[in-house]
């Protein structure tokens, strides 16, 4: 019996990769860049593949999902986040979409906390000074930041990513407060505050770190009014979505010194970026590395190939449907 064809819209991990190809024909993209809309549609055409592996950022949309042969019977993203798959689109036409829940959860928190701390302690600031050759030896006063023992998180988003983060956070002494939709059972909230409005949850805290989903319900969640609702000196990290926040409300009060630094992950429209951050010396910029370890990402890979194979070697729904 030949092997179904699976289409892989990205270069993937190695181990990743080889399952696939143990267990279907694949249909790899070997360049080291995402394919376009257009692009996924003319392989899948060619091809006829049974399944699509795709990554975020993929151009999943109503158009491309519409235009895919009616050979495809899963399309599987080696993500948590679905936000560029239309979820509709792909439910009109019978295709069930599959995510790898779970398996990032630490990997991003760490990634949170690295911002955390270098906004705090000015890591990219000193970083660049000695690249530039600009450092002169140690001075009393030369990039003093925060520490953050005694300091309170603020956790947008309590979820998994949150609560690991929460646990890193408490190693350095900090206080944690968080916000959600309703609050969590106290063996998730492990002592943590939780505030159901925005105003008591921004007024209270010293760093913000942001872990909400995208679409058009938390487009620029973080605006002017909410930016000016935090402490002055409060930190702003994004290890979510970058278009949850309003770059240019989030620049002016870095510039202004509202706010003392940030840290993002995450960009609206990435790779593109906005312009203000290239400039502003109070922000340490990522290339959304939140999930970038070996083992996260073939946790990631896996999970993705075992959705997969739960459609198409054995004629079942996937294991982590997105609905």
């Amino acid at each position: 019996m030949s092997k179904p064809l699976l289409l892989l819209t990205r270069h993937f991990p190695e181990a990743v990769e080889a399952r696939a190809a143990r267990d279907y024909a694949t249909i790899p993209n070997t360049a080291d860049t995402r394919m376009t809309g257009p692009e996924i549609v003319a392989a899948a055409r060619k091809a006829e593949p049974a399944g699509i592996l795709c990554a975020a950022g993929d151009a999943l949309n109503a158009e491309t999902i519409a235009a895919l042969p009616e050979s495809v019977r899963i399309i599987a993203t080696f993500s948590a986040g679905t936000d560029h798959i239309d979820l509709a689109a792909a439910a009109a036409r019978g295709i069930p979409v599959a995510n790898t829940p779970d398996v990032l959860s630490v990997a991003t928190a760490e990634i949170a906390m690295l911002l955390i701390l270098s906004a705090a302690r000015r890591g990219g600031e000193a970083e660049r000074m000695v690249r530039a050759r600009q450092w002169t030896g140690w001075a009393p006063t030369q990039l003093m930041g925060v520490t953050l023992e005694g300091k309170v998180l603020g956790i947008l988003g309590m979820g998994r990513i949150g609560q690991a983060l929460a646990r890193m956070a408490r190693g350095f002494g900090m206080e944690i407060h968080y916000r959600n939709r309703r609050p969590l059972p106290e063996a998730e909230a492990q002592g943590a505050t939780y505030h159901d409005s925005d105003e008591s949850f921004l007024g209270a805290i010293d760093v913000l770190s942001m872990h909400i989903p995208g679409g058009a319900a938390t487009r620029h969640w973080l605006d002017a009014q909410r930016i000016a609702l935090l402490r002055p000196g409060a930190i702003v990290v994004n290890t979510g979505r970058g278009s949850t926040v309003d770059d240019a409300a989030l620049c002016a009060a870095l510039e202004s010194g509202h706010l003392r630094a940030a840290g993002l992950d995450v960009f609206d429209g990435e790779p593109r970026i906005f312009e203000g951050y290239y400039s502003a010396p109070n922000v340490m910029l990522l290339p959304h590395l939140g999930s970038a370890t070996v083992e996260t990402r073939d946790a990631m890979g896996f999970r993705a190939l075992d959705n997969v194979d739960a459609v198409l070697l054995r004629g079942e729904a996937p294991p982590y449907p997105v609905k």
